[in-house]
This record gives structure tokens, sequence and C-alpha cells, in this order.
């Protein structure tokens, strides 16, 4: 596997990501009881946008900075994840990107745990020295779907965890053949752990590709399927990532209420001509 994720931290498909990611955390944070968290495809935590793979395709700019730099108010939702953004760096500064592990970390609470997965030996090594004073967060060098078939439900010592999330976030390097290992790893992770929530990040380049995905996921055993998509431009073109959507299984109550006002608001401010957002339900209880 060749993806470095370096090259394309902080452009409008992460900031669509963490935006939802952040509105489903605060989600669980709201009830007492302790949530686990599963990133499957993790990196490296966080990432220098000064950095020459950042610096090289500038991509943050079209993302990040341009969504920071607006004057005008924004959703709560939007407010939230800029927030986090500026946590991780220096006062007026943009130094860094988080990535969806620290940001997960970020919001959990003392008694909510993270497992962070990531299989390339130089990113799972950063990612480690991000996290190693945390004692909420446990960093596996492991394959992340095998990590759902092998450690779901999830347990730690004596406390069993009925609530938490699990965020697929691959790097489509096999493209179309991406999408039969998620169905897979989902139904499997839903019959072992049904009241989780399920997150999957998925690239648009042509909409209709997509189709046959969704077919499937919907009939999956679980109760509800929401999609939240942002595209920048027109799904027009094969080649280029013209924007991305995140399909959320079993999603937290009135999760979208709280995408519903961000998603417009991404697409007015990171959007090209013929830009445009999709909130729909797939399935509904």
């Amino acid at each position: 596997m060749n993806y470095r994720h370096a090259f394309h931290a902080g452009n409008h498909a992460d900031v669509l990501k963490h935006v939802a990611l952040l509105a489903i955390i605060d989600a669980l944070a709201r009830k007492e009881a302790p949530f686990f968290v599963l990133d499957t495809h993790a990196g490296r935590g966080r990432y220098l946008l000064g950095g020459k793979e950042s610096q090289r395709t500038g991509e943050a700019q079209g993302g990040i900075s341009r969504l920071l730099g607006q004057a005008q108010p924004v959703p709560p939702a939007v407010e939230r994840y800029l927030r986090a953004v500026e946590a991780v760096n220096p006062v007026g500064a943009l130094i860094a990107y988080p990535g969806s592990p620290l940001l997960a970390a970020q919001a959990m609470r003392q008694q909510d745990r993270l497992a962070a997965c990531e299989l390339q030996p130089e990113e799972a090594a950063a990612l480690k020295e991000v996290f190693a004073h945390d004692g909420r967060v446990a960093v596996h060098a492991r394959d992340g779907y095998e990590a759902m078939h092998a450690m779901l439900p999830p347990r730690i010592g004596a406390v069993k965890y009925a609530r938490g999330l699990v965020l697929i976030d691959p790097p489509y390097e096999a493209q179309d053949a991406e999408y039969p290992r998620i169905v897979a790893a989902l139904r499997d992770a839903l019959s072992k752990w049904p009241t989780a929530t399920y997150a999957v990040w998925y690239p648009i380049k042509q909409r209709r590709s997509l189709l046959p995905f969704f077919r499937k996921v919907a009939a999956l055993p679980a109760k509800s399927a929401l999609l939240a998509e942002l595209q920048v431009r027109p799904d027009d073109s094969p080649l280029r990532l013209n924007g991305s959507g995140m399909l959320i299984l079993n999603p937290p109550w009135q999760l979208d209420a709280a995408l519903a006002p961000a998603l417009p608001a991404l697409r007015q401010s990171l959007g090209e001509a013929g830009g445009s957002t999709r909130l729909e339900w797939l399935k509904q209880e």
C-alpha cells in the first residue's frame, strides 16, 4: 500500500469527514456511560501542513485553510470542528492538521477508549508517538478490517462497551474492489456489535458508480443508514475527487439535524460552480 494521507490532509474530504466524526462522538458523550471508538485506517494522527507532501498538492488550501479564513458565522457542527483544529495549533496559526484519531481522542472523556489501527509501519510509529502518554488510546499496527473481526464487541478488562463508533476510512487504492470488503466487514461487525454506530467515508468521482454499494448497504441488518455528501464540483470526471460522503449506520439521535445546516455551509465555503450536498436516509427505522 503506497497511500500517504499527508498529501491530502485538511482537504474538503477531511473537512466533511471530521465535521461528521465530531458530531457523532459529541452525541455519544451526552450520555454518562463509556463508549469505545475503533478507527480502522487511522493514519499518523497529526499532519504538518508545511511539510513537502502537503505543500506539493496544496489541498488544504481548498479545505481547512479556506474554511478558517471565512468571516461569516458557521453552523454549530462546523464551529465545533474549527475549534478542534485550532486546539492543536498555536493561536492564530494553522501549522498542523489533526487526523481522525486525534480529533476523536480530543472529544473523548476519561472513561472512553479508542483503538486506532494503522498498517503502514512508519505511520503506525508516528501514531504511537502522538498517543505515547494517553492511556485511553491503544495503537495497533494491524489491518483494520481484521481488527473489526477480532476486536468486536469491545471489552477492556471488566468493561463491556455497549455503545461506540467504528470509523472506516480506507485509502481506496483498490478503487471499486474496496466496497465488497467494506460490506463484508460491516455485516460481520453488525452481527457481533449491533448497537454501535458505523461511519464509512467514501470518495465521489462519479456518483452512479456508488449505486451498487448503496443497495448492498441498505440490505445490511442495521436499523438505519444515513448518507451525508459534499461535492465541491459536479461529478462529471472519474479522474478527480469531486466530493465525498459519509455513510452512517445506526446514527445517533438527531445527527441528521446537526448535519443539515452544516452541509450547505461547507458547500458555500468550499464548493465551486456546480457543487452540491446530499443528506438522505438509505433506510430509517
